[in-house]
């Protein structure tokens, strides 16, 4: 949800695949207060390279989750009736917003009959990252610092922006496979290729790879750049290092390229005379839709499935004209309720940890997992308290 980069040198540029990881994981708008003037531009999330500039800045790549898509819910947002401090915030408050004004608008709003001296606490007290801009003393002031990311001199609310890691699959996690929609859907796709070396590929229900190289075939595999955040979420869905183990290993691409990649393995050992495999081939992908009936091998259909089963609501056709940026409260008002937020398929409803809030995660079975506080759910806890 959102994501806020602070970049103070002036002798160094964003990588422009960063603010491009940016735009499309933060769609629905771009606000920017730039260091050298502290003024302030609002933007397209799509209009990202505004940004790669030597210009010092703090911007905001807004998620939509509670609010209409349009410039008065767009970052940085004035503290109450100071016209001199701003807000900006990587995070939802629960029970803060309406259909008209986001939760983080509110927050300021409410800021801003806070004392200032009394902000740190105010804030410290949400799992949130903040950043607050004062344009007249020309400061700003980064809140909740232990959950940001450095890198280079630059700050990151968070490090699902930055994909620095390669990583080859094989299996579930191939581009469109099931296992793919929960892990690695926002990751970067570079393309397919095969292992530069020979591999054995073993298909008993799910697929694994053996780490022996010179047995079997070059593997065929697709490769993604992720970042951290994605690459330890693959560690513990593949068990690493206590089950299966990853290996960096060269890939060619179909491009002729080769890259060091990791790679997963089964700490298995298999005799020559074992059937092995080049590709794997999932025959159907069990969050299609919730009419599919070709659920994957080895997956049994939840009775009440919550993955391509949940209620979308219609994109904002916004045009983001200037025009469309002088929305007033009153007349947000007047939208329907599915006209509001979710845009395209990455912003379906999602069952939500009850204890943290974080998204869950489908385990392919009858239960849900929370990558953060390690809580798991049966199918029923989940469509008793999250829905």
């Amino acid at each position: 949800m959102c994501v806020i980069i602070i970049k103070q040198q002036k002798d160094k540029k964003v990588h422009k695949q960063t603010l491009k990881n940016s735009a499309r994981i933060n769609p629905h708008g771009l606000g920017v207060v730039w260091l050298d003037t502290f003024e302030v531009s609002y933007h397209k999330s799509k209009q990202y390279e505004v940004l790669h500039t030597d210009r010092p800045f703090i911007a905001h790549f807004r998620y939509a989750t509670v609010g209409v898509v349009n410039k008065s819910n767009t970052h940085p947002f004035l503290c109450g009736n100071n016209t001199d401090e701003l807000l900006m915030q990587n995070g939802t408050i629960r029970g803060l917003g309406s259909p008209s004004m986001c939760d983080s608008k509110v927050l300021a709003i409410s800021l801003g009959r806070v004392k200032r001296q009394n902000w740190k606490k105010e804030l410290s007290q949400y799992d949130s990252r903040f950043t607050t801009i004062n344009t007249r003393t020309r400061t700003f002031q980064i809140y909740n610092k232990e959950l940001w990311t450095k890198k280079n001199g630059v700050w990151y609310s968070k490090p699902n922006v930055l994909m620095d890691n390669l990583v080859a699959v094989y299996g579930t996690l191939k581009k469109g496979y099931s296992n793919y929609h929960h892990y690695l859907k926002k990751s970067v796709y570079l393309g397919g290729g095969e292992t530069k070396d020979k591999y054995p590929l073993l298909i008993e229900g799910l697929p694994y790879m053996v780490n022996q190289r010179g047995v079997g075939h070059n593997v065929e595999v697709d490769v993604f750049k992720v970042s951290d955040q994605v690459l330890a979420n693959l560690d513990q869905l593949e068990g690493h290092p206590s089950w299966y183990r990853r290996e960096e290993i060269p890939v060619k691409l179909a491009s002729g390229k080769v890259l060091t990649c990791w790679l997963y393995f089964n700490p298995k050992k298999v005799s020559k005379n074992t059937t092995f495999h080049k590709t794997y081939t999932q025959s159907y992908n069990p969050y299609v839709g919730s009419n599919n009936t070709n659920w994957y091998s080895g997956y049994s259909k939840p009775k009440h499935s919550l993955i391509g089963n949940t209620p979308t609501y219609k994109s904002s056709e916004f045009d983001w004209s200037q025009s469309s940026f002088d929305f007033d409260e009153e007349e947000a008002d007047t939208f329907r309720e599915d006209e509001l937020l979710l845009d395209d398929e990455e912003l379906k409803t999602k069952p939500f940890c009850v204890n943290c809030y974080n998204d869950l995660e489908f385990d392919g079975f009858s239960n849900y997992h929370c990558n953060k506080c390690d809580s798991w759910f049966t199918e029923q806890e989940v469509l008793t308290d999250s829905i």
